[in-house]
């Protein structure tokens, strides 16, 4: 979609600014981690088994690494390249968790690893539509960002969503070991997959939940990981832990710094959960959902 200046009420083409090299696009990447996708960068130019990997980074919340590559060309598989570097990085787990210990400052041990949610991120000014079609699998760990600099030193990302909810990778795993022992290890965890084991008017509350927490900035985004759906913006504002009977809902801010004037949140700050925050709400019906999403947004504020 083309970009626009207003400028007394007339719209301005404003040009693109095209990059001329990946490393642009890289640096830039690598410049703003945190802010575009919430991760840690842990090592550029990552030399494995005869492959380079961009970027290896580090998802805290979901306790995985995530693999990003950039792309000028449109002459590559995604599907192809995103399983190769996925199946480097389970066949070489000592070596990524030793170059992680060697780039961060906390030491990581193997067991703190969620290998099921490792990723690769794909990141290029197009994609054509054979690479687009090719995303279309449910339980695909591959995703596609598009990137556009305008002459104006405005720079745009657009993650391609999978047009698809039904398909699986399974299917083409008969035909490549590579994609058959990556897609053993690795898993795509959904919101539906949550809510599986949720009551119908429990699953109903969560959705009135979701709707009243994205209302809130659309810069918050769903992020479904293993053990719980996070609300994500540029980092976890409020997650949830779905239950057979209720939801768990938990508040990203420490203790002391949440203003809660009806005590609807327990501090568990002593005890160990899933979710980030100190502050857990239990809730099996939607009498005070405004109360809540008053506390949410706090952390939102609080976070951004």
């Amino acid at each position: 979609m083309p970009l626009y200046k207003l400028a007394h009420y007339q719209l301005l083409l404003v040009k693109e600014n095209p990059f001329k090299l990946e490393k642009d696009m890289q640096v830039i990447v690598e410049t703003n981690l945190g802010t575009l996708f919430g991760l840690q960068l842990i090592r550029s130019e990552f030399q494995l088994g005869g492959l380079r990997i961009d970027t290896l980074a580090f998802d805290k919340d979901a306790q995985a690494f995530v693999i990003i590559e950039y792309k000028k060309g449109a002459n590559f598989s995604v599907v192809d390249q995103g399983m190769s570097y996925l199946s480097l990085m389970l066949n070489n787990k000592a070596e990524f968790i030793l170059e992680y210990n060697e780039n961060a400052a906390v030491l990581l041990k193997r067991d703190d690893v969620d290998w099921s949610q490792s990723r690769v991120v794909f990141i290029s000014p197009s994609f054509t539509t054979f690479q687009l079609e090719a995303i279309n699998f449910k339980d695909l760990p591959i995703e596609l960002w598009e990137v556009r600099r305008y002459a104006n030193n405005t720079v745009r990302f657009d993650q391609h969503k999978p047009s698809s909810a039904v398909a699986t990778i399974k299917t083409v795993s008969k035909k490549s070991e590579v994609v058959k022992a990556v897609s053993r290890e690795i898993k795509i965890y959904t919101e539906e997959g949550h809510l599986k084991i949720a009551q119908p008017d429990i699953a109903e509350l969560y959705a009135r939940f979701k709707d009243l927490v994205l209302s809130i900035s659309p810069d918050i985004s769903v992020k479904p990981l293993k053990k719980y759906i996070a609300f994500h913006a540029k980092t976890n504002v409020t997650d949830v832990v779905v239950l057979k009977k209720s939801l768990k809902i938990f508040i990203n801010l420490p203790t002391g710094k949440l203003d809660d004037p009806k005590k609807l949140a327990r501090d568990v700050s002593e005890v160990g959960h899933w979710g980030n925050g100190d502050y857990q709400i239990q809730i099996s019906a939607d009498d005070e959902l405004e109360d809540i999403i008053s506390l949410v947004r706090q952390s939102y504020k609080a976070n951004s």
